[in-house]
């Protein structure tokens, strides 16, 4: 598991179609994977895990390293770098910080071979799927065994984070499994700010920014990416009526003109830097490795990119574009908003 990558736009309203089939009788499905919210798990299950969160979050905190790999899964520990990573990015955060441990989840996969998508379904739902006290948990490639889902909000440091341990039982202990470090705020905001402010540019039909300001509102609002509640479900189902036709999503491209060049536009999102907030966009390359070329043909699309939706020059301080080669290997550059002529 090892720590989370990048959002990724993605529909998380799938499990709705089967929820019912779920619950009324899909023996095989359900008895792979089961889910077991605080209230109904056994008291010293809860206990342990909410005891391991605290622990695993002081040698966090303190910086060791060492100590977090030594009670780690053997599949993480002999891949830590990122974890490694992840602790020292965090450390103005989590120094002198207090730190809550929310309800833990448990959820229990069975069987003989790793479960290729793991669906998770903890609490109580209702006729239109999830109540407020309800998660679904979706987990790839995930071997057979007891997970324990513990989140900590993280306040008094540098800022507020949510921290996100996924714990796996090894007999009587619970080992560290998985670590996802987020921020709860992006350039000193958090996420109702963000949704106030895309709802604000919708009503000026300014759907390409409220669209991108949804984005990052979701990004704030779910602790990991595999995890969907009833706020951040009705959050998903708003930003999807916002979605613009003609930006880059769910593996979509859209083809931009600049310079006498279309260039395939393969994604398009916000991005915080510092006290910014600026829009990425990733573009289709064959080669980056003459650099000023490729910033010349950045330049192309941000210019394109902006004269095409002017609307950017309020909600955004600047514009990054990234050519990507075949090989994943890319070239980017940041114009400032105020540079964009």
């Amino acid at each position: 598991m090892g720590t989370a990558s990048e959002p990724t736009p993605r529909n998380r309203r799938r499990w709705r179609q089967w929820l019912w089939l779920l619950l009324l009788g899909a023996s095989v499905f359900v008895h792979a994977q089961t889910c077991q919210s605080a209230p109904d798990m056994d008291a010293s299950v809860r206990t342990a895990l909410e005891n391991a969160a605290k622990r695993y979050f002081e040698m966090s905190a303190r910086d060791d390293v060492a100590a977090l790999k030594q009670n780690s899964i053997v599949s993480v520990a002999a891949s830590f770098s990122g974890i490694e990573a992840a602790v020292k990015e965090n450390q103005a955060a989590f120094t002198g910080a207090k730190v809550t441990v929310r309800p833990p989840f448990l959820l229990t996969a069975d069987g003989p071979e790793p479960l290729p998508r793991a669906e998770f379904l903890c609490g109580v739902f209702g006729p239109s799927g999830q109540t407020k006290d309800s998660a679904v948990f979706v987990l790839n490639n995930l071997p057979s065994g007891k997970y324990g889902v513990t989140i900590l909000d993280v306040n008094g440091g540098h800022d507020p984070r949510t921290l996100t341990f996924v714990l796996q039982q090894a007999a009587t202990d619970w080992k560290l499994a998985g670590f996802y470090a987020r921020s709860s705020q992006a350039c000193g905001h958090d996420a109702a700010w963000f949704i106030q402010r895309a709802r604000d540019f919708k009503a000026k039909a300014q759907n390409h920014n409220a669209w991108l300001y949804y984005r990052e509102a979701i990004a704030l609002s779910a602790p990991v990416d595999f995890m969907s509640t009833l706020a951040t479900d009705k959050l998903y189902d708003e930003t999807q009526a916002a979605q613009p036709s003609d930006v880059p999503a769910n593996g979509n491209t859209v083809d931009i003109s600049a310079g006498g060049k279309i260039y395939h536009l393969t994604e398009i999102f916000p991005l915080a830097v510092g006290d910014d907030l600026d829009v990425v966009v990733k573009y289709d390359a064959a080669d980056v490795s003459n650099t000023a070329r490729a910033f010349q043909e950045n330049t192309a699309v941000i210019k394109a990119l902006v004269a095409k939706f002017p609307e950017f020059r309020e909600a955004f301080a600047g514009v990054i574009a990234r050519a990507v080669e075949p090989s994943g290997r890319d070239y980017g550059s940041l114009l400032a908003m105020k540079d964009i002529k």
